[in-house]
């Protein structure tokens, strides 16, 4: 009875989120319940899908929390984020991954949008780091509750908004978290209406600056040279700013990645696999296989 039970809970899980398991990734889907407010200070409660992966055996695992982006248009797809080649390698590092799909993204509904920050001219970034915020303390409490982890040994990474997202994150320095990953991080990009160049990037560098006031875990940040949402005068000068400020952060230039280094994450693992085993080496997370 419990090896039905399993099957019809996977095929419900399947059928609920639109894609097969993957049983070598020891794949699952969990769903919690958030209320945050928007841009507008409209308060709902939304449903964010935590995807897990776990390496093989019992643990206990170190925690790593991955954080997606924000498409410039369809927030709808993919229906939950995954990143099934990056989590491999952080599963060989020997971590549990918590991939969550953040309210207004994914087949979980996008009716309501915590993360518009407003029209370019007019942006106001702190709305959609506010709601992010409360949503990521959500996964980690989550995170931290299950059996097969290391709620003392937490990594957060994250990338282009996601990144951003870790970033203020870090800056809260949550129980248990010890070191954070930047992948392209910001907001504001649109590489075909003004390319390179972000929405309001001083309001930006000042939301860095206040994040190093109080984050005081090690990051390390990876940008390239040809990133066409953010280039790299802006990235850099968001770095200066967050350092200046007291925040602990390794800031990587990498060389020009494809028509579009922004892609770096998804497309370039054999480019970043190095430069994050090294600092994942540094905080004391070696590969285990």
């Amino acid at each position: 009875m419990r090896l039905v039970w399993l099957c019809l809970l996977l095929c419900v899980t399947t059928a609920v989120h639109g894609e097969q398991l993957r049983a070598d990734l020891h794949e699952s889907v969990a769903t919690i319940d958030v209320t945050v407010k928007d841009f507008y200070g409209r308060e709902q409660t939304g449903k964010v899908a935590i995807t897990q992966f776990a390496p093989d055996g019992d643990g206990p695992f170190p925690i790593l929390i991955l954080n997606h982006g924000r498409a410039v248009s369809d927030r709808g797809t993919p229906p939950r984020f995954r990143y099934t080649q990056q989590v491999a390698y952080f599963l060989k590092r020997g971590f549990a991954v918590f991939e969550p799909t953040r309210i207004g993204y994914g087949q979980l509904g996008t009716e309501f949008d915590p993360e518009y920050s407003g029209t370019c001219r007019q942006k106001d970034y702190a709305p959609m780091i506010d709601a992010a915020r409360l949503e990521e303390s959500a996964v980690l409490d989550y995170a931290r509750r299950q059996p097969h982890v290391d709620p003392h040994r937490i990594v957060i990474v994250g990338q282009s908004v996601g990144g951003f997202v870790t970033t203020a994150v870090a800056a809260d320095n949550p129980d248990g978290v010890v070191a954070a990953i930047n992948f392209a991080g910001g907001s504001g990009g649109d590489p075909a209406e003004h390319p390179g160049v972000p929405c309001q990037s001083e309001r930006l560098e000042a939301m860095y600056a206040r994040f190093g006031k109080t984050a005081r875990v090690p990051m390390l940040w990876i940008y390239t040279q040809n990133d066409r949402f953010f280039a790299p005068q802006y990235t850099s000068a968001w770095h200066g700013a967050f350092v200046k400020a007291g925040g602990n952060a390794d800031y990587r230039l990498l060389a020009p990645f494809g028509d579009n280094g922004h892609m770096l994450f998804a497309r370039g693992t054999d480019v970043w696999e190095p430069v994050v085993s090294e600092f994942l080496d540094r905080q004391g997370f070696p590969a285990t296989r």
